[in-house]
């Protein structure tokens, strides 16, 4: 059982509880947050993407490794700086993100970087838009999906879309371009428009063959669809702290859930395997919410299976 996850992995300046402007970094970054959260469910992940030959990037190699992610570039660059992130975070919980990227080292992976990569070890591939935010990234990431499609490998996108990166419209025209091969697609509430609301995901995964589309919606849990059908599965009723990595978390546990049943393509997926998977999903995130931190907050597959089986 092995993951693949693509893309940014970056600091999350986090904000200090109880002390005004002064924050705590924390390692972060969508796709680096799922390749943790799989690897903490006892699942092989592996994490491809480039960071800054900094201090801060070191921290992040030393992240990764400490966790036992494969990392895929051990190589770090010294035409950036590592991409950081300043979390700002409202009377909720939730957060926003300021990010000091002009650019960041993450945007300089290029082809060179994964051209060299055996799909077929993985058996899911996983990325988000923010890598396809500009060059050379995008054409990295775009060239490591085809590559792993040709290899009949599942392949797994977040639209995870940031406001302070680019604009609505720009993000759109890039996911238009990755979204031909994609098996399996998580969104949420804020992003319905990238496939024309949600009367018409059922429509739209029919349109592009998807297998999988999974909305996220917070508090009020997430909504499965697939083969017709959509099943909602709630979220954990818990105190809010920290929503940064929850989407993450729960992914990588949805992600790593699937792979415990043996789903290794979209014949292997049935809606029971989905539900279990979402279940799963919704415990690892709601576990993450209740901590500080992106990285730092994502829970182990024993917490997750005690609270499941207390449930």
């Amino acid at each position: 059982m092995r993951i693949l996850c693509i893309g940014e992995m970056l600091i999350d300046f986090t904000p200090v509880e109880n002390m005004k402007n002064t924050y705590t970094a924390n390692p972060g970054g969508a796709p680096a947050n799922v390749a943790v959260a799989v690897a903490r469910n006892g699942v092989k992940a592996g994490f491809l993407g480039k960071l800054g030959n900094d201090d801060f990037g070191k921290l992040l190699i030393n992240t990764l490794e400490n966790d036992g992610v494969e990392i895929l570039l051990p190589q770090l660059t010294d035409e950036a700086t590592t991409t950081l992130a300043f979390v700002t975070l409202d009377e909720t919980g939730d957060r926003s993100f300021t990010f000091a990227r002009k650019p960041g080292a993450d945007l300089l992976l290029d082809e060179n970087d994964v051209s060299g990569i055996d799909y077929s070890e993985w058996d899911i591939v996983h990325f988000g838009s923010v890598s396809q935010s500009g060059s050379p990234s995008k054409e990295a990431v775009l060239h490591s999906v085809k590559k792993a499609k040709e290899k009949g490998k599942l392949i797994s996108f977040d639209i995870n879309y940031r406001d302070k990166i680019w604009s609505y419209d720009d993000c759109k025209k890039e996911v238009e371009k990755v979204i031909p091969y994609v098996d399996m697609l998580k969104i949420s509430e804020e992003e319905l428009g990238f496939v024309g609301g949600e009367d018409n995901i059922l429509p739209y995964m029919k349109e592009h063959n998807i297998a999988v589309v999974v909305l996220t919606l917070g508090k009020d849990g997430a909504r499965i669809y697939f083969e017709n059908e959509m099943r909602q599965i709630p979220s954990m009723n818990v105190k809010v702290v920290d929503t940064t990595g929850a989407g993450d978390a729960y992914w990588g546990g949805f992600l790593s859930c699937l792979l415990s049943e043996n789903v290794k393509n979209t014949s292997d997926i049935t809606m029971d395997k989905l539900v279990r998977a979402g279940k799963y999903g919704a415990v690892s995130g709601g576990l993450c919410i209740q901590k500080h931190g992106g990285i730092p907050a994502l829970p182990y597959k024993d917490d997750i299976i005690n609270c499941l089986e207390k449930a």
